[in-house]
């Protein structure tokens, strides 16, 4: 089962989420949750994003741009190495789901078998309940996001531009936003964790790591279109290195904030890839 945090229409995210606990919170967090960030891109170099981050190598230098990066899509993240170096690396988008929403979405099936009197072992039941992840983060202040908002699991994920649905006019059609018109490179300020987990189940249990960003009160132009949130977007070398830095989560919060007001503009859909022919026999 998915979770959405502000996926394309008819696009299900899956699994994680961000605040629960019981019914009232944990389902209201959910619908919250479901009016997030689901689509961005990166048409920026790898070269551009290493040289801008200040990361000393890319792990995956042949990536193409990418047009549209949806959730559990792979995409590059610079986050510092076991070294301390900064690495530019393949990351699949969306955060381990909180294990609250597992155990629900696994209390559902096993019903179901009860009902239809199957077998069933509940902890192989759990374990493999698919999580397709969290792909945002807003309240920093629950303990299940906490444990990757140190240094070890900040990490910066590079964009031009970002989408999100016109939820206040009701349309849902997504609007695209970016810092100018030629859709400057710039971060999420995101959060990552090595994971192990179902995110599909014709995949099964797989190892990956994967990542999220944070967000914030949305203010114009986002506002207009999407007024519950945005992405938080880190402009200057000092807030990168800020969020790379060995300083504990108290002293880097201040950064979870919207830009000022104005500094997004409405921007275009990038144009869909020519479909290649390469390898057709004609």
């Amino acid at each position: 089962m998915a979770l959405q945090i502000g996926a394309p229409a008819g696009f299900a995210l899956g699994g994680r989420m961000s605040t629960f606990a019981v019914r009232s919170s944990y389902e209201t967090s959910i619908s919250w949750i479901s009016a997030m960030c689901n689509l961005y891109a990166m048409m920026r170099s790898r070269a551009e994003v290493a040289s801008l981050a200040g990361a000393m190598r890319d792990r995956n230098n042949n990536q193409p741009p990418q047009p549209g990066i949806y959730p559990d899509y792979p995409a590059p993240v610079v986050l510092r190495g076991d070294d301390g170096q900064r690495e530019v690396r393949d990351m699949r988008w969306g955060l381990p789901t909180p294990p609250k929403y597992l155990e629900k979405e696994a209390i559902k099936r096993r019903d179901k078998l009860i009902a239809k009197n199957k077998p069933f072992d509940w902890d192989e039941l759990l374990k493999m309940e698919p999580d397709k992840g969290i792909t945002n983060v807003r309240q920093t202040e629950i303990k299940h996001w906490q444990q990757w908002l140190g240094p070890r699991n900040r990490c910066l994920v590079p964009m031009t531009s970002f989408s999100e649905p016109d939820q206040v006019g009701g349309s849902l059609k997504p609007f695209w936003f970016a810092l100018s018109e030629d859709k400057p490179l710039a971060f999420f300020a995101g959060a990552w964790t090595p994971h192990a987990c179902v995110r599909k189940i014709k995949t099964g249990w797989e190892a990956c790591d994967l990542y999220g960003f944070m967000t914030t009160d949305a203010n114009e132009p986002v506002l207009t279109y999407h007024e519950k949130a945005q992405p938080v977007i880190l402009t200057k070398p000092e807030e990168w290195d800020l969020w790379l830095s060995d300083a504990p989560w108290p002293e880097v919060r201040h950064l979870q904030r919207p830009l000022p007001e104005g500094s997004l503009v409405v921007v275009p859909p990038e144009p869909k890839p020519e479909p290649t022919t390469a390898g057709l026999l004609l």
